[in-house]
């Protein structure tokens, strides 16, 4: 505590003579748990099957014509932002508590925050995203081509990229116009923007109302969507006289369900909890963590790996490296035939 007072007390530089931004923070994390390199190690594990599991995604829709649709444009994005999440996160957070480096420098800590916040904020609106291609699919059958294109992908996964940057840029740019002249001691396992900004000693109704539209925009309005689209959706199988047809849509729906369920779940009950009662800070960080980072893991699984299309897709692949291998063996062979 004497070096956090000496680091607040020294290491603290004035700004326009009105904000007072220190150094360095100091990232607590988690505390008092026995065995806590088992979960780095774990979390370590999750990360490169993630990198693993995405990249391979990322290669195949990029490699295979077949899947040049706007529907796997959507699968792709949710690949990339999983991808650049998980990579976001994860190792400067096993850096951090591995190896005890656990002072961050304040610029370091807005970009970390900016850089999680952003994508996790992405992952929540591909979904969406997903959600309107299911809902054209099934409520607009004869329709989906037209509606459903490449230009109409593209163009709505762009807006929700500047829409989210311009959003997470503003939420950090309002951290940098706080004064910090108390504790300088986050408590969490990252930057986070809650944490941080109580952390200052002048007026944050700023920051508060910020982070609440942020939940708003990250949870609030991508539930509220995703819940009208099913029901539009329910709507128009109940009309639908074939069993069979309902079980098939039903089927194209699921694993989209899933994850939605994974994504939003941990983050709405541990919101909750923070704002309706106390919530032990490890337990806080922990639900929070694995929010983070288990569905980047399972999604390409879950989402992609399960689709026929994309089995076919492998098999294609595979079945077209063999045969250049096969080429590749033949040619030394031939060329020996043409020299005899």
């Amino acid at each position: 505590l004497s070096s956090l007072n000496y680091l607040a007390d020294k290491a603290t530089r004035m700004f326009n003579n009105t904000f007072v931004r220190p150094e360095k923070f100091y990232l607590s994390g988690f505390s008092n748990i026995p065995h806590i390199r088992y979960f780095y190690t774990f979390l370590c594990l999750v990360y490169i099957m993630t990198v693993l599991g995405n990249c391979f995604l990322l290669s195949l829709i990029s490699l295979v014509k077949t899947l040049h649709t706007p529907k796997y444009m959507i699968v792709f994005n949710m690949a990339l932002t999983d991808l650049c999440g998980s990579t976001a996160l994860i190792p400067k957070l096993l850096d951090t508590f591995l190896f005890d480096r656990r002072y961050i420098l304040y610029d370091a800590c807005l970009s970390y925050m900016f850089f999680v916040m952003f994508f996790a904020s992405v992952q929540s609106w591909t979904l969406v995203t997903m959600a309107y291609d299911r809902l054209i699919a099934i409520c607009f059958p004869l329709r989906y081509h037209s509606i459903v294109t490449e230009t109409s992908v593209a163009a709505i996964l762009l807006f929700v990229w500047i829409f989210l940057v311009s959003v997470i840029a503003t939420m950090v740019g309002l951290v940098n116009r706080v004064s910090f002249c108390r504790s300088l001691v986050v408590n969490s396992f990252f930057c986070d923007h809650g944490p941080v900004y109580r952390l200052a000693c002048n007026d944050t109704s700023l920051n508060y109302n910020m982070a609440s539209a942020l939940i708003t925009i990250l949870i609030i309005i991508p539930l509220i969507f995703i819940i009208a689209t099913y029901v539009c959706i329910f709507i128009a199988l109940s009309r639908t006289t074939s069993r069979k047809e309902r079980i098939r849509a039903l089927k194209t729906c699921t694993s989209h369900l899933i994850l939605v369920v994974m994504f939003f779940l941990p983050i709405g009950i541990t919101n909750i909890a923070t704002r309706a009662s106390y919530i032990h800070p490890n337990a806080r960080m922990i639900n929070s963590t694995l929010t983070h980072t288990i569905p980047a893991l399972l999604d390409p699984i879950i989402y992609a790996l399960k689709k026929e299309e994309v089995m076919n897709a492998v098999k294609k692949l595979c079945k077209r490296t063999y045969l250049n291998c096969m080429k590749a063996k033949t040619r030394p062979c031939n060329h020996c035939c043409i020299k005899s």
